[in-house]
């Protein structure tokens, strides 16, 4: 595969920047491309339209993560096998990754439809945005499949050590998704479908240019049609690093569904804040997770050719690099808050309300950094179950109980909001001991076997 690279040898840190600053590019400029979406909206149709996209980002998020996990399963597999230089599991990692990839795609078309409504209501949405956010989410869950299909596809690039190649089909796919905006939204007077529409046909283009980039390499990573058909001990083992993986995905975005349905209760002006912050905000979480999955894949490789000392390096500057890139993105987001808030909308007072969103979330991105790396690490050497359950009591459990006590005392944004830094100390504290525990008493008999 080109661009791959060597991760088993030669210096870490600048290794860990290459592989992870496309990564943190993609990320962001898949969240830009889906803020288009918002700002198209926000500034051609209104702050209604603007909530109603904004609104479905939680349950889009509860869904989509799931298999976003496994698809880190599937990465581990594969760099873990390419560590130990085992084509054949290469080759049954990528094609089950891929049927995975279709079939839950298909899965979650079918889950997105039905629950879709019901859904909605429950968060609580205003009658007067219930029919478009309705209407934007039943037209984004028809493009699941394609949707699932890049982030597998992805995967398998990052096993190899290529974030370029998805980094560059993305902003081809991405430039198109703009163009679509404007055109289905301005040209022709649509509102939020305009936008689901030119988001589903960009990741029809995305994931079809992966895929024909993957049938065409040589190699244990070339897409064979004979190769298709499910391997019960790989579909294991993807399943069993990459479930507990997607669990904790889940874990953010259910605490992000109730915390979503207090901002509701807030009215429209609010949850437009919340959308445009938001979008803002998830910036600094792509550039870290980054590293968390740099650290995931570097640790894979080098656990599967069996070097120890390598895998406690590349843990140290993952979090080295990961709190550097934290800090950068706390000074810009921070700094530049109202600036940055006023490309989304020109209303005073969804600028006040997204700069508080901002301060209190973007401004504590250094202690998610320990989250995203101890947890990439943990995945990275097979252990995924660990940091899953953690988050699920830390991070669901103190925003559960925060939303349904405090803020039903202080009934303001900023009190709510306070909710994601108090979350994420109590989980960083529980990750680091168990860490600890895990690199003295566990690791050790892994690699007397």
């Amino acid at each position: 595969m080109k661009n791959q690279m060597e991760m088993t040898t030669g210096s870490i840190a600048p290794k860990l920047l290459l592989f992870a600053v496309p990564l943190a590019c993609t990320g962001i400029l898949q969240q830009l491309f889906n803020a288009a979406d918002v700002m198209v909206v926000g500034r051609f149709v209104g702050s209604e339209a603007m909530a109603a996209v904004g609104s479905n980002g939680a349950f889009i998020g509860l869904l989509v993560n799931l298999f976003i996990g496994v698809s880190l399963g599937a990465n581990v597999v594969i760099a873990r096998a390419t560590g130990r230089k085992d084509e054949e599991t290469i080759k049954a990692g990528v094609h089950n990754a891929i049927l995975i990839a279709i079939i839950g795609g298909f899965l979650l078309l079918a889950i997105g439809e039905l629950l879709a409504r019901p859904l909605l209501g429950i968060l609580g949405v205003p009658s007067n945005i219930f029919p478009l956010a309705l209407l934007y989410l039943r037209i984004y869950f028809i493009g699941m499949p394609v949707i699932l299909l890049y982030n597998f596809e992805s995967a398998i690039f990052r096993s190899q050590g290529n974030t370029k190649t998805p980094l560059i089909v993305l902003i081809l796919s991405g430039c198109t998704n703009v163009v679509l905006n404007l055109v289905f939204v301005v040209g022709f007077g649509r509102s939020v479908d305009g936008v689901a529409i030119a988001t589903v046909t960009s990741n029809v283009m995305s994931s079809t240019i992966l895929f024909w980039i993957l049938k065409k390499t040589e190699g244990p990573t070339q897409i064979d049609w004979q190769a298709f058909h499910f391997d019960e001990p790989i579909l294991k083992e993807i399943f069993r690093i990459g479930l507990p993986a997607g669990l904790q995905s889940c874990v953010f975005s259910i605490s992000n569904l109730i915390i979503q349905s207090a901002i509701n209760s807030l009215g429209a002006t609010v949850m437009a804040a919340s959308s445009a912050a938001f979008n803002l905000e998830i910036i600094a979480y792509y550039v870290i997770n980054a590293f968390g999955q740099g650290c995931t894949t570097f640790t894979s490789q080098n656990y599967g050719a069996r070097q120890p000392e390598r895998c406690v390096k590349v843990a140290r500057w993952s979090m080295i690099l990961a709190w550097i890139a934290a800090g950068l993105c706390t000074l810009v987001l921070c700094g530049l808050s109202s600036l940055l808030l006023s490309l989304f909308t020109t209303d005073p007072q969804v600028i006040h309300y997204g700069v508080i969103r901002l301060w209190y979330i973007a401004g504590f991105e250094c202690i998610n950094a320990i989250l995203e790396v101890i947890s990439g690490c943990m995945r990275g050497y097979g252990y995924s179950f660990v940091p899953a359950i953690i988050t699920l009591v830390s991070i669901c459990g103190v925003r559960v109980t925060w939303t349904y006590t405090i803020f039903q005392i202080h009934h303001s944004f900023a009190i709510l909001m306070l909710s994601y830094p108090v979350s994420w100390g109590v989980t960083a504290i529980a990750l680091i001991l168990a860490y600890f525990y895990f690199k003295k008493h566990i690791l050790p008999k892994e690699w007397a076997r």
